[in-house]
């Protein structure tokens, strides 16, 4: 089906130009065939060159093993702006992310899929009736969950209920994650997006870990919520003020 024809600059005589739709269309699929060709090819490359030019620092790592040789299934918790260092950091660990359906989660599913995560897309009703039964399968067998409480379109830091949830009825217990870096750029997104800029200083964090009572009531697991809402809040914001540090 062609276009509009579209006259030559100044209204006067000339030559038309037919673009037809479905050139446009194959030029728009030709782009979006080579934009998921390059993060399929060089997505994991570029991620792992990229923080690999920064000097590393991990801490917190006492605590969170001692849960792991326990035998305890753990969901680790991480705000959506601080999600970048997550496929690299937990890369090759057989962890299950729940990543959102949307377009914004395809390009973090596609760079995780060859690091050896159990990737499950999963938000809104896809939660409830599905992501939420293979979760509590995982978590069942003692694996790890991330999830991103405040994700996927916020409000920034808001926690939402889920990990609450899949913890008492589960026993999973939570882990903060979060990092900072001295070299950075925190973007201008609903979520304040931290991008560590080469050539700096990584510090990345676990927060000691969270047990949640089993069978709590509505009530018990709203008072939880926003209990952890306060406390992931804090951790953050401790983590953030590293970067400051000599």
């Amino acid at each position: 089906m062609a276009g509009p024809a579209c006259r030559r600059p100044g209204g006067g005589a000339g030559v038309f130009t037919r673009v037809r739709i479905s050139d446009i269309m194959r030029a728009m699929a030709l782009k979006e065939r080579l934009r998921w060709w390059f993060i399929d090819h060089l997505g994991r490359p570029i991620v792992r060159l990229w923080i690999k030019t920064n000097r590393f620092t991990l801490l917190g790592k006492e605590a969170y093993t001692r849960v792991r040789t326990s035998g305890k299934p753990v969901v680790f918790l991480v705000w959506h702006g601080k999600i970048f260092l997550v496929p690299y950091f937990f890369r090759k660990r057989g962890i299950m992310p729940l990543i959102s359906p949307s377009r914004d989660g395809e390009i973090p599913a596609r760079i995780m899929d060859g690091w050896g995560y159990k990737i499950l897309r999963g938000s809104g009703t896809h939660f409830v009736r599905n992501a939420w039964l293979e979760m509590k399968k995982e978590l069942e067998a003692g694996g790890e969950v991330i999830i991103v409480p405040d994700g996927p379109r916020g409000p920034d830091r808001t926690f939402k209920p889920g990990a609450i949830r899949l913890a008492t009825e589960t026993g999973a217990v939570l882990v903060p994650f979060s990092f900072t870096a001295t070299r950075r750029r925190i973007l201008h997104s609903w979520d304040r997006f931290l991008l560590p800029l080469p050539f700096g200083r990584i510090t990345a964090a676990y927060g000691e870990p969270i047990e949640i009572a089993r069978g709590l009531s509505a009530d018990g697991q709203e008072k939880e919520r926003a209990r952890l809402e306060a406390l992931l809040r804090e951790f953050d914001a401790t983590i953030d003020r590293l970067a400051a540090s000599p």
